[in-house]
């Protein structure tokens, strides 16, 4: 009995199916991980290349984009070009008009009073953000602006046409030399000043003046001026667009 016992403990082990060895194999490959009923398979993440990850560093952010490309010029075609030409005609006309209109005016029929040979006349005249000093003394006509003369610091003829508008109004254009030192505004102020300080000069040297200029309007101090923006609107009182959503 004993040795039939050391007979079957020396058999070999039974084989295992072929099923079997094939699980254990795939097994090997890709490791299953049995949570309830499922079967969740881990996968094996892929081998990159050393020279990727520099590479994506390296990449200069924005290369994928298209470049932009800049519009050429747009070429007037014949009717914009003519309905340029058109509104500059326009305007020049407009301020021929008013040059036209402004030297029809005819001087006050008044003797000139003489003025010494020492005298000076100094005043003030405003208009928006302009200010000009002015002064006026015995002369030939003489205008000068800023050390410069009039000609060449007004450059339109309206403006040279409103700077000189009271010495012609008051028949003094060619008795008197002025000198206006000007600062402040634009340049349409600048000359409105300078006539409002002629003016007001002009009435010092002959008050009996005063009533014709001042039926004229160069007499009175012009205060308008560009209103300045509030804070929540776009400007002075234009507001932003309601948006209901």
């Amino acid at each position: 009995m004993a040795d039939e016992e050391r007979t079957d403990s020396n058999e070999a082990p039974a084989e295992q199916p072929a099923g079997d060895e094939e699980t254990g194999k795939e097994g090997e490959d890709q490791p299953e991980e049995v949570q309830g009923d499922e079967t969740v398979v881990e996968e094996k993440p892929e081998p990159q290349e050393p020279g990727a990850a520099e590479s994506k560093k390296e990449q200069v952010p924005g290369a994928e984009l298209d470049p932009i490309q800049i519009e050429p010029e747009r070429q007037l075609d014949a009717e914009e070009r003519a309905r340029l030409e058109a509104e500059a005609e326009e305007r020049a006309r407009l301020e021929a008009e008013a040059t036209a209109e402004a030297s029809e005016e005819e001087p006050v029929a008044r003797r000139k009073l003489e003025l010494p040979a020492e005298a000076r006349i100094q005043a003030t005249g405003k208009r928006k953000s302009s200010i000009a000093r002015v002064v006026l003394q015995p002369g030939k006509g003489e205008f000068e602006v800023n050390r410069r003369s009039v000609d060449d610091y007004f450059p339109r003829p309206t403006l040279r046409t409103v700077a000189r508008q009271a010495l012609a109004a008051s028949g003094y254009e060619d008795v008197v030399d002025v000198r206006a030192r000007v600062y402040g505004g634009g340049i349409s102020g600048q000359a409105g000043a300078v006539r409002h300080g002629i003016a007001r000069a002009l009435v010092e040297i002959d008050p009996e003046l005063r009533a014709e200029l001042k039926r004229r309007g160069m007499l009175t101090r012009d205060a308008r001026k560009k209103e300045r923006r509030k804070a929540g609107l776009k400007k002075a009182r234009k507001r932003p667009q309601f948006s209901k959503r």
